[in-house]
C-alpha cells in the first residue's frame, strides 16, 4: 500500500497532469482551425479558375507542401489532415465548441466525426447534442458502440438494407506474407466472426487448462515414484541385519508404487487424459501461446472437421472440444423481434447486428431474457428467466455490458462479480451490492486505495488515492423503447 507522502505526491502529479492537458486542449484545437483555414484559403485561390477542380487540388497542395516543412510531415498526410480538419469545422461546429471548452476531449471528437459520418447532414445537429450528453464524464471507447448505434438509426436507409447489401459481398482470401506465413481473411457478418473467434478461444482455454493438469499429474506420479524408490532402497540396506524391518518397508514400497499407478489412472480418466499423455506424449511438453492454439485449432478444424491434437479425447470417442459451443451476448427490441421495426440489434461489446440477424438468434436460442428497463435513463432494473439461479448473474451482465470501471470495456462476460461490499464485511449478494469488473480492476480494487461504493440503478462512484472522484453509471442499453403514440384499443402496450 503507498504511504500519505506517495499520495501527496501523486495529487501534485495529477494537479500538473491537469495542466498539461488543458494545455494540450488548447493547441489541439488551435492546429485544427490552422488546417482547416488553409483549406478555405487553398479553395479561394482556385475560384474562377477555368478548371475548377484541377486548380483547387493544385491549390491544395501548394499549401499543404509548405506546412509540412513546418509539421515534419509528407505532403500528402498535410493534405489528409486538412480535409480531415475542414470537415469538422464546418461539419460539426457543436462538437468544436464542447471540445474548446473543456466538456469532451480529442479522442471523444474522433468518435463523434467518425460515426457521425452516417447522419444526413440536416440530423447532425441533432446527433451532436446527444453524442456530446453521452461524451461528457466517459471515456471515447466507452461511448464509441453507443454513438454508432445513434448514427445508425439516423441513417435514411435501414441497417437490415445495408447489411444485406454489405453481406453479399462475405468471402475468404488468401494474402501471402513473409517466411512462408499467409493470413486467411475471411469477410463475414459480425456476429459469425464474433462467434467464431469465442469457440475458438474456448477450446484452446480447454486445451491449456488439460495441459496444465496433465502436468500436475505427473508431478504426482514422479513423486510418489521417487519415494517408493528412497523406501526399497532403505529395505535393501536393512536386509543384512533386520529381515523382518526389511520386508515391511518393502511391502510399504510396493504400496507406494500402487498409489502411484492408482493415482496416474485416476487423473487419466478424471481429467481426460489419456495413457499417452501421463507416458509423456509431445502434449505434456506442449508450450503454445493461445494464440497459437487457436490457429492450430482453427486449422485442424477447417481442413480435418476436428482438432487433431485433443487431450480431452478419450478412447472411445471425441472429448469436450467437439461440445464447445459460441456464446454471444445480443440485445435488441420487442418491436424489432415482432417485424415492427428494422432498428439495428446490439451484440454487447462489438457493433450492432442486422434485425434478421437479431430475430434468427432469438428464434433458435433455447432461452432468452426480458429486459425490463427505465423509461428516461434507459439503465436496466430487471431481468425475467426460467432460471433463477443464474438471473442475478445475467441480470448484471445485461446491466453493466462492460467492467465497471472508470474507462474499461473490457465484456460483462470476461469479468467477475465483485462484492461492492466485501461479503466479509457483511457485503450481501444481492445486484445492489455487486458489478462486474475484470481481473486487473478487481485487483485494483482490492489491492490498492481505490474505493467503490455502490448507489441506485446500479450506478458506482469511485474515489482514487488522491480523492477523485469518478462517476459510472450503468450504461443504458442500445437499443431501448421510444413511446410514440399510447396505444389503442386491442393494441399490445409496447
Amino acid at each position: 500500500m503507498s504511504s500519505d507522502a506517495d499520495v501527496d505526491t501523486l495529487a501534485m502529479l495529477v494537479a500538473d497532469a491537469e495542466g498539461v492537458s488543458d494545455a494540450a486542449r488548447a493547441v489541439q484545437v488551435r492546429e485544427i482551425r490552422v488546417l482547416a483555414a488553409a483549406g478555405v484559403l487553398a479553395e479561394k485561390q482556385a475560384a474562377g479558375a477555368s478548371e475548377n477542380v484541377k486548380a483547387r487540388e493544385m491549390a491544395l497542395r501548394g499549401i499543404a507542401a509548405e506546412l509540412a516543412g513546418v509539421f515534419v510531415a509528407t505532403d500528402r498526410t498535410v493534405q489528409r489532415r486538412i480535409d480531415e480538419a475542414r470537415d469538422l469545422v464546418e461539419s460539426y461546429p457543436v462538437t468544436m465548441a464542447a471540445w474548446e471548452d473543456g466538456r469532451i476531449v480529442r479522442g471523444h471528437v474522433r468518435v463523434i466525426q467518425e460515426t457521425g459520418c452516417l447522419v444526413p447532414a440536416e440530423e447532425r445537429a441533432e446527433f451532436e447534442r446527444v453524442a456530446i450528453e453521452r461524451c461528457e464524464g466517459e471515456t471515447p471507447n466507452r461511448v464509441r458502440d453507443a454513438l454508432r448505434m445513434l448514427a445508425e438509426r439516423m441513417h435514411p436507409r435501414t441497417f437490415t438494407e445495408r447489411h444485406e447489401e454489405a453481406a453479399a459481398g462475405r468471402c475468404v482470401r488468401v494474402q501471402a506474407g513473409a517466411d512462408g506465413m499467409s493470413d486467411l481473411i475471411a469477410t463475414l457478418p459480425t456476429v459469425i466472426a464474433d462467434g467464431i473467434v469465442d469457440r475458438l478461444t474456448r477450446q484452446a482455454r480447454e486445451i491449456i487448462d488439460v495441459r496444465h493438469q496433465a502436468d500436475a499429474a505427473g508431478v504426482d506420479a514422479s513423486g510418489a515414484d521417487a519415494r517408493a524408490d528412497a523406501l526399497g532402497e532403505r529395505a535393501d540396506a536393512a536386509s543384512g541385519g533386520a529381515g523382518a524391518r526389511a520386508d515391511a518397508l518393502g511391502e510399504r514400497a510396493d504400496a507406494l508404487d500402487a498409489r502411484a499407478d492408482a493415482r496416474a489412472d485416476a487423473n487419466g480418466r478424471g481429467r481426460g487424459a489419456d495413457a499417452t499423455i501421463r507416458d509423456g506424449s509431445s502434449f505434456v511438453d506442449d508450450d503454445r501461446t493461445i494464440d497459437q492454439v487457436r490457429a492450430d485449432v482453427l486449422s485442424d478444424l477447417l481442413l480435418a472437421g476436428t482438432p487433431a491434437l485433443d487431450p480431452t479425447a478419450t478412447g472411445d470417442g471425441d472429448g469436450t472440444l467437439g461440445a464447445i459451443r459460441a456464446h454471444v451476448q445480443v440485445a435488441v427490441s420487442a418491436l424489432t423481434l415482432t417485424g415492427q421495426d428494422e432498428g439495428p440489434a446490439d451484440l454487447a461489446g462489438r457493433s450492432p447486428i442486422d434485425a434478421n440477424t437479431a430475430r434468427e438468434l432469438a428464434g433458435n436460442a433455447t432461452s432468452w431474457d426480458r429486459l425490463l428497463t427505465h423509461p428516461v435513463t434507459g439503465t436496466v432494473l430487471e431481468c425475467d428467466t426460467y432460471r433463477p439461479t443464474a438471473a442475478m448473474v445475467r441480470l448484471l451482465r445485461a446491466r453493466d455490458r462492460h467492467c465497471r470501471f472508470p474507462g474499461c470495456r473490457q465484456p460483462a462476460i470476461r469479468c467477475e462479480l465483485d462484492h461492492t461490499i466485501a461479503a466479509s464485511e457483511g457485503g450481501p449478494t444481492h445486484v445492489c451490492n455487486l458489478a462486474n469488473l475484470c481481473k486487473r480492476h478487481h485487483d485494483v480494487k482490492h489491492h490498492t486505495r481505490w474505493r467503490v461504493r455502490q448507489l441506485p440503478r446500479g450506478r458506482l462512484v469511485w474515489t482514487s488515492p488522491t480523492g477523485r472522484v469518478y462517476r459510472d453509471d450503468a450504461p443504458p442499453p442500445l437499443v431501448a423503447f421510444t413511446t410514440t403514440d399510447p396505444p389503442g384499443p386491442g393494441r399490445p402496450p409496447f
